[in-house]
């Protein structure tokens, strides 16, 4: 049978009424728009459900029957609606957010606690991991999305660039790099260098600036930690490059950063799988974290030059 959810509401409240005409000032149409709907139903379920005088709408038997099984289920599909209606509104529960250990350390804690403040009905639990693992868990849905070094394949994530930041070159206070008026690119030539190994979402795009502009070094060490660079920089192992989120530098060591010219950034991205919705908890958190790096990025425009 090819009837409509209108037609069905309709026919429940002319027999609630007794009235075309009350029935259509309830659910906002007119008398002859009812008295059509009526006309269709029974001729689509080929069965007469109303016998109409000049004074009064009687139901029929058959009539009768629909009318009391229709009003229980149309009042049981009206409470389902509304329930998924308040589930889609809903902001509680638990969302699993992934990031890199420098992106975790260095924009997740102003995002979590934001988010306790704004939220404290959501749950934010943060996994900090290598950035093909982060990807990995978003592909298999281990966790609502990720926050990653950008570019990714075209067209296998929903993706949203939140946070532009340049590389700097990270030296010793003595190093004579750390006086070089303007620093460029090309002055790394024949140094000893210290990077992240590759499981970083950085170390690609900072292997293809070495390359773009003509540096020649020896990378002596390639370690998994951001954190281990600074110890290693500072003990004269070689110089480093690292992006400016990983500022500030620890306290009380002899190091300091410079920035390179000219400027090449790494783009943060926020990634969720594919034509996939989130959760409303989810939502508020991906817009919660676009915002705290959308602060970052203004304070950084107010501080001075590296």
């Amino acid at each position: 049978m090819n009837y409509t959810l209108r037609q069905l509401r309709v026919f429940v409240a002319v027999a609630q009424h007794g009235s075309f005409s009350q029935a259509g000032q309830v659910i906002g149409l007119s008398q002859s728009a009812v008295s059509h709907s009526i006309k269709e139903l029974e001729a689509e379920m080929s069965i007469r459900l109303l016998d109409r005088t000049t004074r009064e709408v009687l139901l029929t038997s058959a009539g009768q029957l629909l009318a009391n099984r229709l009003e229980r289920l149309l009042e049981e599909l009206n409470t389902t609606l509304l329930d998924a209606r308040s589930f889609g509104q809903q902001r509680s529960g638990t969302v699993r957010v992934a990031a890199s250990q420098t992106i975790s350390a260095h924009l997740m804690p102003q995002c979590l606690a934001a988010s306790q403040l704004n939220y404290p009905e959501i749950k934010v639990l943060l996994r900090d991991r290598p950035q093909q693992w982060v990807i990995q868990s978003v592909r298999d849905a281990e966790v609502d999305f990720g926050i990653v070094v950008g570019p990714l394949t075209a067209g296998e994530f929903t993706s949203q660039p939140i946070l532009d930041e340049p590389f700097l070159l990270l030296c010793r206070q003595d190093d004579e790099l750390a006086y070089v008026k303007e620093l460029h690119w090309q002055m790394l030539s024949g140094r000893t260098m210290v990077l992240q190994d590759y499981a970083s979402g950085s170390r690609v795009l900072i292997d293809e600036a070495l390359k773009q502009q003509r540096v020649e070094a020896e990378i002596v060490q390639e370690i998994g930690h951001p954190t281990t660079l600074y110890p290693m920089v500072e003990a004269g192992i070689g110089i480093s490059i690292l992006p400016a989120l990983a500022l500030p530098l620890p306290a009380g060591r002899p190091l300091m950063v410079r920035r390179l010219l000219p400027e090449i950034n790494r783009t943060l991205m926020l990634i969720r799988r594919k034509n996939r919705s989130l959760t409303p908890a989810a939502e508020v958190i991906w817009q919660e974290v676009r915002q705290q790096a959308m602060l970052l990025t203004q304070q950084r425009q107010s501080m001075p030059a590296f």
